[in-house]
């Protein structure tokens, strides 16, 4: 498959995925939540989306960083997995819905809110909203130019 657009070869698309990547490294360098869930939220994401690319990146990502491949395998399927804590359920949940927005008429439900809010103070809670918007931002971009899955190399 070949992508649509070369994203990055574009000034104005690579100055857009400059300042993603640097809202994400932010999450990623100065909040609390956990960085194992931010792998999972943004895989969730990004299978919800069919996005390959970022299937593919944030497996990898996940993976490198010591993710088992027993729970990266049951992100899908999370509801049925015992292998996940009952915060990055509620975390799973919240990006769900989150990324489903446009399918619920009242965007998310208020028990989604309150189970995540049960584990996650609001520093924590800020980081993960704008992560759930940043990987569907991702996603968006990527599934619209077709950026081809499986290339991708995780880098230290």
């Amino acid at each position: 498959m070949e992508a649509r657009l070369n994203l990055f070869g574009s000034p104005i698309a690579a100055k857009a995925l400059k300042h993603l990547a640097s809202a994400s490294k932010a999450i990623f360098s100065e909040s609390a939540l956990p960085s194992t869930t931010q792998e999972l939220v943004m895989l969730r994401a990004s299978q919800i989306n069919g996005c390959g690319f970022c299937t593919d990146m944030h497996t990898k990502d996940a993976a490198r960083a010591g993710e088992s491949p027993v729970r990266l395998n049951l992100v899908a399927a999370w509801r049925e997995a015992k292998v996940f804590t009952e915060a990055e359920r509620a975390a799973l949940a919240l990006a769900e819905q989150g990324t489903r927005i446009a399918d619920a008429a009242g965007g998310v439900p208020d028990d989604v809110w309150a189970a995540a809010a049960k584990h996650y103070d609001d520093e924590q809670l800020a980081a993960l909203v704008s992560l759930i918007a940043l990987i569907n931002a991702a996603n968006r971009l990527s599934v619209i130019t077709r950026q081809p899955a499986g290339d991708y190399q995780p880098t230290a």
